[in-house]
């Protein structure tokens, strides 16, 4: 039995190719997939580890390092000269380094940022007797000694075709200064090898610039011979500030730290990826079933004369899995094979998006070859379990005869109930999410999607009659023979037309959720900052950094500036709960923001009061006059009135302030941004006014209103982009489904092609019957698969209400349409080669098939 399974394989491997090719997708997705993960993480956990090679132990204060949204904001003591004196002289220590880093972007001679923004760094130069710093040796020139000196990295001076003597404009979060370089250094800084930029300044220059004078970020501490790292921290431990904002660790749990969070961030990526390979395999399911079945009933003769020459159920069972199993391993190497190249693919992607990506060699681990083989033989045995079950079925006496043996009518009434019930369930849980709020109604929605999911699949051989009879007219008039004939094929098989078109569905189901959900949001970010913002244009740092005050005050006297505020944002207690406050200029928030107050003036901010907002005001039994109890950062409370209320806006936080009253509370808030309003309006010489304003800095952005929008529709852009990406594979894979369903159609078919060609109908005729099927079977996936991601979509959109009280479902019509079209065409192009191979038939030979 098992030699009969492996010159089965080989006897049909022709009818075996797509089955093959969908299970091949859907391992090198997973193979892919693993190999990427692994070679990210692994160059970062190597690139990060070098980091800390001359470190023993090291002291942070993390205000002075987050980012540069702390400049200034120390309060209380920090890492000083003192400090670092006094661990210079600890007995452990063989040298101390004091750091400043935070971020400062360089710009190319056309005032372009060199490297990514989010990693561009400065530091300062420590120079020994000599003149000459360790970690950064000179290549070109010197270091840097004083005010207006800088040194470069050689591929950033490279990049930017910068030499020794040429002013660099030098980017921090206010406007952008120059420099003269006075040297170009080589490192091994991780950071830089990955495409990053590393700008060093003399000490006293990099804490004017980035921190404060007297201040440090880091001490790297270097131990001497003999002294553990551990034994060094107890000694350093005590000499460093208290308070949670100061830590001291060794290299060690640095590098773990760093390993740690590499691990986490590969992890999620990992596991998006391997949902989406899921999915890929879990539509190859459907193609695998339906090739396995429709084998078997081509294959009945030879498995009745097998039961009549002595083999038993089980044994005629273990062939067909048999099969199954060859063509699994086998299309999972050339799977594993093919991961290696999308993993690199995938890698190198990344590193065109993203130049701070570490690089290193490709990882295969033995992990991914097992994984990749195992999924890929279990997915296709598993798939072909039912069809083996039936093929034992078979009766000795079907040797006798030929040509398919029909399903049951039980089978598809119990099939029939078991789906209606599964779908009726999902859509009922659907419908409740809507009046559930939280975690409770996403898991509704979860759970429905998966039992409404699979109700329909189940059902799509039952919905395949209705919606076929819906076009069925239309095909007839325009198509004549061809058309009637096709749907009547569509029909014939319900059970294969529905695997088909599940396959189909469940692709289409997940695109049409992601785009109604995302269309639906970028609709309600629009319509907020329309009706939030007055303002023509808000300065942002492009790496979400804060702003330097600086740049609202030389913004507002640029020309044709009317109104400029700079936005601040504090986190405070109120009555014993965490509120974003929100600052901005009194005299000019009316200008710049939208207060629709339905309680008390908008004139409160300039008495030093608050203004709160609706929702914040309803659960706090808050009116104009009344006060609240506000918690400063250093532990003191003061009482603020409250001026007037406002109708809840996303835009702005729950609590509003002048930025002089904030002031009282904390000294240096940070600043998210600055909105900007002109005379003119939104006008191109504004723009460019407020540009010169910032000093030309190539990390701030100046975004009008409709890029306030695009800010906030982005994450949803990019993310639908990504989810497109992705579920190509199983579009992909679904459509392999429906060549192959086609292709095996034919071959069935080929006695009765034969008779069509024998009384009159030509060639072209049977290639638009074959091809219009095709298109009838992927219209009905698409269908059934918008129609249910519009209901998930719907469900979804109502749980986002907490986050965007304006949203509503916007469905929009003109893509889905779109989608739609373009699953008929993809069915007519997947039809071309089975229509191609059915018009070729010798009509006496397909009449002689037996």
């Amino acid at each position: 039995m098992y030699r009969t399974a492996l010159r089965n394989v080989l006897a049909h491997k022709g009818r075996l190719l797509m089955t093959a090719l969908a299970v091949m997708l859907g391992t090198a997705f997973v193979a892919g997939t693993m190999v990427f993960s692994d070679t990210i993480s692994r160059a970062a956990k190597n690139s990060y580890s070098r980091s800390y090679t001359d470190v023993s132990v090291m002291v942070t204060d993390k205000a002075a390092t987050a980012s540069t949204e702390w400049k200034g904001a120390k309060g209380g003591e920090g890492l000083t000269d003192a400090t670092l004196a006094a661990v210079s002289g600890l007995p452990g220590t063989a040298k101390a380094r004091p750091v400043i880093s935070a971020f400062a972007g360089v710009a190319d001679k056309k005032g372009d940022l060199i490297g990514p923004s989010w990693s561009a760094r400065a530091v300062n130069f420590v120079p020994n007797g000599s003149g000459v710093d360790a970690r950064y040796p000179m290549a070109e020139g010197r270091g840097p000694r004083g005010q207006g000196e800088i040194a470069l990295d050689r591929e950033t001076a490279r990049r930017g075709g910068y030499h020794v003597g040429d002013r660099v404009r030098i980017a921090t979060n206010g406007p952008a200064v120059d420099a003269v370089l006075t040297g170009v250094f080589t490192t091994d800084d991780p950071m830089v090898s990955s495409g990053s930029s590393l700008t060093v300044l003399a000490t006293p220059e990099a804490q004017r610039m980035l921190l404060s004078p007297g201040r440090y970020s880091s001490i790297e501490v270097t131990a001497k011979a003999g002294v553990s790292e551990a034994a060094l921290k107890e000694q350093v431990a005590p000499l460093v500030p208290g308070g949670s904002r100061f830590r001291v660790d060794t290299a060690r749990q640095l590098r773990d730290e760093q390993a740690t969070l590499v691990a986490a961030r590969t992890r999620s990526l990992e596991a998006v990826l391997l949902t989406f390979a899921g999915v890929s395999l879990f539509v190859g399911v459907f193609i695998i079933a339906n090739t396995f079945t429709m084998l078997v009933a081509q294959r009945t003769r030879e498995l009745g004369l097998l039961r009549a020459i002595g083999a038993d159920r089980s044994q005629v069972t273990r062939s067909v899995l048999v099969e199954a199993l060859v063509i699994g391993l086998s299309a999972s190497a050339a799977g594993l094979l093919a991961g290696v190249g999308i993993g690199l693919a995938m890698k190198t992607g990344l590193k065109s998006l993203s130049k701070g990506v570490p690089g290193g060699p490709l990882v295969v681990t033995p992990t991914t070859v097992g994984a990749a083989l195992a999924v890929g033989a279990v997915v296709t045995v598993l798939s072909a379990v039912v069809p083996a079950v039936r093929a034992s079925r078979i009766a000795p006496i079907a040797a006798l005869s030929s040509g398919d043996q029909p399903p049951a009518v039980k089978s598809l009434l119990v099939r029939n109930v078991v789906g209606s019930v599964a779908a009726a369930g999902g859509v009922a849980l659907i419908a409740m999410s809507a009046v559930w709020e939280g975690p409770t109604a996403r898991n509704a929605i979860e759970a429905g999607a998966v039992l409404a999911s699979v109700g329909i699949l189940v059902l799509l051989p039952l919905l395949s009659r209705p919606v076929v009879a819906l076009v069925g007219p239309l095909l007839s008039r325009l198509f004549g023979t061809p058309g009637r004939l096709a749907r009547l094929n569509a029909v014939r098989n319900p059970r294969r037309t529905g695997a088909t078109a599940g396959a189909l569905a469940i692709g289409l189901t997940l695109v049409t959720t992601m785009t109604v959900i995302g269309t639906s949001v970028t609709d309600a970010v629009a319509r907020t900052v329309d009706g939030g913002i007055r303002a023509d244009y808000a300065v942002v740092m492009a790496n979400g950094h804060g702003l330097s005050p600086k740049i609202a005050e030389a913004v507002a006297k640029a020309p044709g500036v009317t109104a400029a505020s700079a936005v601040t944002t504090v986190d405070l207690k109120v009555d014993g709960t965490t509120r974003t406050f929100e600052g901005l200029d009194a005299d000019d928030a009316g200008q710049l923001v939208n207060l629709s107050m339905t309680a008390g003036s908008a004139d409160a901010l300039k008495q030093g009061q608050a203004l709160v907002d609706s929702d914040l005001a309803a659960d706090g039994h808050l009116e104009a006059g009344s006060t609240m109890t506000v918690r400063r950062p250093d532990g003191s409370t003061a009482t603020l009135t409250v001026g007037g209320v406002f109708r809840a806006n996303q835009m702005l936080s729950p609590v509003l302030l002048s930025n002089a009253a904030l002031a009282g509370f904390e000294p240096n808030p940070y600043v998210s941004q600055t909105l900007v309003k002109g005379a003119a309006g939104a006008t191109p010489a504004l723009k460019q006014a407020i540009k010169d304003a910032t000093g030309s800095n190539p990390v701030i952005e100046i975004r009008d209103r409709q890029g306030m929008q695009d800010e906030f529709s982005h994450t949803i852009t990019s993310t639908l982009s990504l989810l497109y990406a992705l579920l190509a594979m199983s579009v992909l894979v679904a459509v392999l489904g429906v060549v192959n369903t086609m292709a095996m159609s034919v071959f069935e078919r080929k006695r009765e092609i034969g008779l069509l060609r024998a009384i009159g109908l030509d060639r072209r005729g049977i290639k638009r019957m074959v091809r219009l099927e095709s298109a009838l079977i992927s219209v009905l996936g698409a269908v059934v698969g918008m129609v249910l991601g519009s209901y998930l979509a719907w469900a979804a959109v109502n749980t986002l209400e907490v986050e965007l009280a304006n949203i509503t479902t916007v469905i929009p019509y003109g893509r889905m349409s779109l989608f739609l079209v373009l699953t008929g065409v993809v069915g007519v192009l997947a039809a071309a080669w089975p229509a191609r191979q059915a018009a070729r038939l010798d009509i006496l030979d397909s009449i002689q098939t037996a």
